[in-house]
């Protein structure tokens, strides 16, 4: 059905949490002081893009919107990891393009088969055994897990062809795919019987072949969205190659010449780019013409001499047909290969609130400070230099964390605790 074909879809994506660490403590029979044996949470699951080469649409998005990763389990005592939780593995078509859906930015394009993270679990906490020391033998407090990454993002297939067939409706570009591969694409006498791209692959010769897309026919007004062709120009956005079919029977009453300007109006419309692509000019339906070669003339004339390519055809009759695919094969050859889009993504900025935002705990002797601020600062910060770390301490001292947690009650010799940073305060 033609309502099968889904090229665009809106999803939400949530990599797991990480575990919480535990709080536990040894217990056997004639042993006196077991001392804490909480684990580490498990690390959240991953998000993971995979291409699936038996998928063609994103139908399968149409009515599941929201993706979960799996979080990761809480440790538990005796020294017991929790588990990590069971990464999520999205199928998409290969070929679609994956959108921050706020800013429109590309972060990946699905299209070389590697997979690819989307979005990363949090990291599990650490268990209580972490915390012991000498003179805090009892730690009762422990890390809990981080949250996982979050994206709003859009799917956006972009077929992956080498040639793209563009025209109005009915002037032959289903018959032609149908002709020279494989492809069974619904072929009628009326507009629009094309309602969904159709691929098909296509064997000139001995280890050489392409990928011919038939795009819905385009008519005057598809840029502005008017008719089918409008929804899928984005199919021919990676094509290196343009067959732009024209109908010279004059069995609809059409002008050739007429018709192959609008459609290259419309494609300037679209895109400048996609316009400038290089393009091969075809007559088809040359059997209905008799001896009448007027719109042929015409027609050539007209496109040699803005530069481009001409062949005469008749795809019913597969006459020139061969020709063509062996001109294709031959420009193909002199092109780069098809287009790969860059990410140009930039993660914003998280929400860091200020010094003044972050929560510090006691825990007997044990301090433990934590947020974003501290998060973000402590990214930034080479902690195997020396003057690093200096300016790290200036900073806090600055932003007055020391002097908030003095006022609290800190200790000289008490152990400070800022996520994989741990040492002693010194007044």
């Amino acid at each position: 059905m033609a309502t099968s074909f889904v090229d665009k879809a809106r999803i939400t994506i949530h990599a797991g949490k990480g575990g919480d660490g535990a709080i536990a403590f040894h217990r056997e029979k004639y042993v006196a002081n077991g001392g804490p044996d909480g684990g580490d949470g498990g690390k959240g699951g991953n998000i993971i893009f995979v291409v699936d080469d038996n998928m063609s649409t994103l139908m399968d998005f149409r009515y599941k919107r929201k993706y979960s990763a799996g979080n990761g389990q809480n440790g538990m005592g005796k020294r017991c990891f929790g588990k990590d939780g069971e990464s999520l593995k999205i199928r998409v078509p290969r070929g679609t393009i994956v959108r921050d859906a706020d800013t429109g930015a590309i972060m990946h394009d699905m299209s070389t088969g590697e997979d690819w993270i989307a979005a990363k679990g949090g990291r599990g906490g650490w268990g209580n055994m972490h915390f012991a020391t000498p003179t805090r033998q009892v730690p009762r407090f422990a890390k809990p897990g981080l949250p996982g990454e979050s994206h709003e993002i859009i799917l956006e297939l972009k077929l992956l062809a080498d040639v793209g067939l563009v025209g109005f409706p009915n002037v032959g570009k289903s018959t032609l795919l149908s002709v020279v591969s494989k492809a069974h694409p619904k072929i009628a006498n009326y507009h629009f019987t094309t309602l969904f791209p159709n691929l098909g692959v296509v064997y000139a010769e001995e280890g050489k072949s392409f990928v011919m897309a038939d795009i819905p026919g385009i008519i005057e007004g598809a840029s502005d969205g008017a008719g089918l062709g409008h929804a899928f120009l984005r199919h021919i956005d990676r094509c290196r190659l343009l067959l732009h079919l024209v109908d010279v029977s004059g069995s609809e009453g059409r002008d050739p010449v007429e018709d192959f300007d609008t459609i290259n109006g419309e494609l300037h419309q679209y895109s400048e780019e996609l316009a400038g692509r290089p393009q091969i000019v075809v007559a088809n339906k040359c059997d209905l013409l008799g001896g009448d070669r007027e719109n042929i003339e015409k027609l050539k004339a007209h496109v040699e001499e803005l530069g481009y390519s001409f062949f005469e055809m008749s795809a019913a009759t597969h006459e020139g047909t061969r020709e063509l695919v062996k001109e294709c094969v031959h420009r193909l050859s002199e092109l780069p290969p098809v287009i790969s889009y860059e990410a140009d993504y930039v993660p914003p900025e998280p929400e860091l609130g200020t010094a003044e935002d972050l929560v510090i705990n006691n825990f007997d002797d044990m301090w433990v400070v934590e947020g974003p601020w501290l998060q973000r600062l402590m990214s930034r910060i080479n902690f195997s230099d020396y003057e690093s770390r200096m300016y790290f301490d200036k900073l806090l001292r600055e932003a007055g964390v020391f002097q908030r947690m003095e006022d609290m009650g800190v200790k000289d010799g008490d152990t400070v605790s800022m996520y994989d940073l741990m040492f002693e305060y010194k007044e």
